[in-house]
């Protein structure tokens, strides 16, 4: 399977990579300019956050074990409190995060929304989005600092250096390479959001709609579960 999904990813980003030009740094009041309401509530967020027993959450590769490779790769967990999977919303996980529920529905571009809990001296092996139709937002919520103030979890995107600390968001387009690691002792703490492209070449807008309905289909298909 996991071949199969490898392979399925290489051919449809170089279908997206013809079609749509982009960097790997997205300007967000261009493409994601309802960010803006997330960086503004990241403390209520937080506490939202917190209140989740990340022990008590499945590891990515739990949800999806095509992403084992990266996920089960060195023993430290990755775990995902998942309220919102390719346009379908997890209800009880929906009714523990008010406020993040209420963007949710208030941003209908946001296909996807998660937790991202990583553990102490997580490493995320280099690896590609599947498909440029999405955009990733990740808006830091609890980033440990290194002993020079720096933020400590280090995401390396298309072989350049990005941190992002407590309150800071960033779009960018995860098609491009990229690895994280979380050089702290203690977890890092994250929303991700996946974000529907705008303005897409009318074929690729298609196409994208064509792939999360097809996602969709499979996560009921195999059963997926995201419950805590």
């Amino acid at each position: 399977m996991t071949l199969v999904y490898d392979l399925g990813s290489r051919a449809v980003r170089r279908v997206f990579e013809k079609r749509i030009t982009a960097p790997a740094i997205l300007d967000m009041p261009t493409y994601f300019p309802n960010g803006n309401k997330f960086t503004a509530a990241w403390r209520d967020i937080r506490d939202e956050a917190f209140a989740v027993n990340p022990n008590r959450i499945p590891r990515f590769h739990d949800i999806m074990p095509e992403q084992a490779d990266i996920s089960a790769n060195d023993g430290r967990d990755w775990r995902m409190f998942v309220l919102k999977a390719y346009d379908v919303g997890i209800p009880e996980n929906l009714e523990r995060m008010p406020v993040l529920g209420r963007l949710l529905a208030e941003c209908p571009e946001v296909k996807s929304a998660a937790i991202s809990f990583l553990a102490p001296g997580k490493h995320i092996p280099v690896h590609r989005g599947p498909f440029r139709g999405i955009m990733r937002f990740h808006l830091g919520l609890d980033i440990p600092r290194q002993e020079d103030g720096q933020p400590a979890t280090l995401m390396l995107i298309n072989n350049e250096e990005r941190r992002i600390g407590d309150g800071e968001g960033m779009l960018w387009d995860d098609t491009y390479p990229h690895a994280v690691t979380n050089n702290a002792d203690k977890p890092r703490v994250a929303l991700l959001l996946d974000v529907w492209r705008p303005r897409m070449p009318l074929d690729m807008e298609l196409l994208s709609r064509i792939i999360l309905r097809g996602v969709q289909t499979g996560m009921r298909f195999r059963g997926v579960s995201f419950a805590a």
